[in-house]
């Protein structure tokens, strides 16, 4: 039998008692660990430098430095680490912000614990986690160009190319990126889109450039 680690998380949050609670949500489930927490952006840069986790959870608003600029200078230092963002808000500009910025994912404070718990996972692994509030946003019942959808412009590059049917391994050769960097990509255009699949990706980027037939 293998022992396979724990996911690694540190808590970032400037309210004791939510940060607190969301390690104490996330201390029940066997295969996560919480292994540090603080309540501000200086401390999410100290503590990922210090303890390496996995994961981080990193609430936008908070004394110092704040949520988006740690995001920022996580995701250029740690480009293997799954960030999370946590807000109370659900507003279109604040998640297309944190996304931009670097995030992973997006959830409000509302989460419950189990939903928690599938977001870290996800994250762990480099795909998107968003709330149920977010992924309505995101998927809203009206047509814009891929980059309103959230995607920053190097993923508005990979999904053109997805869409135009090239595999992971021609993306990046034409684009000069690793293969796991692409894939990264791929995985994120897909949770923002709410595709399953590249050919559901490619679909939604096609309707986006023509309309509706």
């Amino acid at each position: 039998m293998t022992d396979v680690a724990p996911i690694s998380v540190v808590v970032v949050d400037d309210h004791d008692l939510l940060r607190e609670g969301v390690s104490s949500a996330l201390a029940s489930f066997d295969d996560i660990m919480v292994v540090g927490g603080g309540p501000s952006g200086e401390d999410a840069l100290r503590l990922v430098d210090e303890l390496h986790p996995d994961v981080i959870l990193i609430d936008l608003v908070m004394p110092g430095i704040g949520g988006l600029e740690a995001i920022r200078t996580l995701r250029e230092t740690h480009a293997a680490l799954g960030i999370i963002a946590l807000s109370s808000y659900s507003e279109g500009h604040r998640v297309r912000a944190a996304i931009e910025s670097g995030a992973n994912g997006y959830l409000t404070k509302s989460v419950d614990a189990a939903s928690l718990a599938r977001a870290v996972r996800s994250a762990a692994v480099g795909q998107g986690a968003f709330s149920a509030e977010v992924t309505a946003a995101l998927t809203a019942p009206r047509r814009p160009d891929p980059a309103s959808w959230f995607l920053t412009r190097r993923e508005v590059e990979v999904a053109e190319l997805v869409a135009d049917g090239r595999t992971n391994a021609e993306i990046a050769r034409d684009l000069g990126l690793s293969l796991y960097t692409v894939k990264n990509h791929v995985s994120h255009i897909l949770a923002k889109l709410g595709a399953q699949s590249r050919t559901e990706a490619a679909a939604a980027l096609f309707r986006s450039r023509h309309g509706d037939a």
